[in-house]
């Protein structure tokens, strides 16, 4: 049966037939992607030669081949059949402008809602360093991306400031993303223009976070009020903070971490809120380098050092660097390392944002797979290896058209 909006086509072959996009379709299956573009009002009301449920794919196929023209992405997304002119067998590609117009058709709301809809943690209770205590291991970060130096983007999403009151050379947005720490996967994120502040951007995710996770953070993500909140959602939180802030000693618990006492700052114009209770860890990581040990103090809403004692936490915690990594598979290995986005407007820059995103989480579901059918840790397996399989599966043997930049 064709799909409902399509015109049946002359042969016996649909278009979900043609279109071989491997790892992202087992991810991402089709009728998840049919759900969000009816929900975002994005189906046709005609028949197209690149209808959206194609072009959702095809933002996550940019994503897999970041340095491929428009229309060679599109060529290894195909089996090198046309849908195009009433579904002849000869093989036509739409041209660079055709498939920029079918992405505006798309918009970015879509691929965001696939993200949404479909991600989410992949640890099973045995997969290694995922879980402490019964509470499953997240941590949350950001990152930015360059962006084409376009004057929509410029305007929409700012740039970072130089030397000398010069400007850097790209506008550059911001992510903010939680990931499980023992798979890897991104689940959640936020996007933003470069000004906004990663804890701005924190705040929806943190609303999210699931009762039986342990959040892990940096430093850079502590304030009384963003605390608050996120203990507020059931969640346990892990976070690194600054030696500047002082609470107030309450208890020293047997394992040498304290019952502390903190009071928000006060806000001109606003009530000073309720003081509230956190347990601290303080310890110190020695480099190995000769240089002066790092001294770091983590806040815990772990209360009971008979449920997880301080050194099981301060080990923890080193696995909060698991989104670092993250990061680095998406920005060096899958988009490469100083690519630009090339989005030239606000909602593409998002929507291949989005698409980058559902790419990295296909491929790390891919090896969840392949390191649970082995036995293995998901942290063994290579994420290079991975994504050269990813884009094996796309790539069919003859697909290539000259290319057309």
């Amino acid at each position: 049966m064709p799909r409902a909006g399509q015109l049946k086509p002359e042969s016996d072959r649909r278009l979900s037939d043609l279109v071989s996009v491997g790892v992202l379709m087992r991810a991402f299956p089709p009728d998840a992607v049919d759900r969000v573009i009816l929900e975002a009002g994005a189906k046709e009301q005609r028949h197209r030669a690149l209808p959206a449920w194609v072009m959702a794919y095809y933002s996550m196929g940019m994503a897999l081949y970041a340095d491929g023209s428009y229309v060679d992405v599109l060529a290894l997304l195909t089996d090198g059949l046309s849908w195009t002119s009433g579904w002849e067998d000869a093989w036509k590609l739409p041209t660079k402008s055709a498939i920029s117009q079918a992405r505006q058709r798309l918009g970015s709301a879509p691929v965001e809602q696939l993200f949404r809809q479909v991600t989410g943690p992949l640890a099973t209770v045995d997969t290694p360093g995922s879980f402490l205590a019964g509470r499953r291991l997240v941590a949350i970060d950001g990152t930015t991306f360059d962006l084409d130096d376009s004057p929509a983007n410029d305007g929409f999403f700012g740039r970072p400031g130089v030397n000398k009151g010069e400007r850097s050379a790209f506008p550059q947005a911001r992510v903010v993303a939680v990931a499980e720490c023992g798979t890897h996967a991104m689940f959640d994120a936020e996007i933003g223009v470069y000004s906004a502040g990663e804890r701005e951007l924190a705040g929806p995710l943190i609303d999210r976070l699931a009762p039986d996770m342990m959040l892990l953070a940096d430093r850079g993500f502590y304030s009384a009020a963003l605390w608050q909140q996120a203990a507020s959602t059931g969640a346990d939180l892990l976070w690194r903070v600054s030696k500047s802030i002082k609470p107030r000693p309450v208890e020293e618990l047997c394992d040498g971490s304290w019952v502390v006492e903190i009071r928000p700052p006060k806000t001109p114009g606003i009530s000073r809120g309720k003081a509230f209770r956190v347990r601290l860890i303080d310890y110190t990581v020695d480099n190995h380098t000769g240089q002066e040990p790092s001294e770091i103090r983590l806040f815990t809403t772990v209360m009971d050092p008979g449920d997880i004692g301080a050194q099981e936490l301060a080990v923890a915690y080193t696995q909060r660097w698991e989104i670092e990594t993250a990061f680095d598979e998406l920005k060096t290995h899958q988009r490469g390392a100083r690519v630009v986005l090339r989005s030239r407007s606000p909602d593409m820059v998002h929507q291949e944002i989005w698409g980058h995103l559902c790419c990295h989480y296909a491929i790390r579901t891919l090896m969840c797979e392949a390191a649970h059918h082995a036995g293995r840790d998901p942290d063994r397996v290579s994420f290079v290896a991975a994504i050269n399989i990813a884009r094996a599966t796309i790539a069919q043997p003859g697909d290539f058209p000259p290319s057309a930049h």
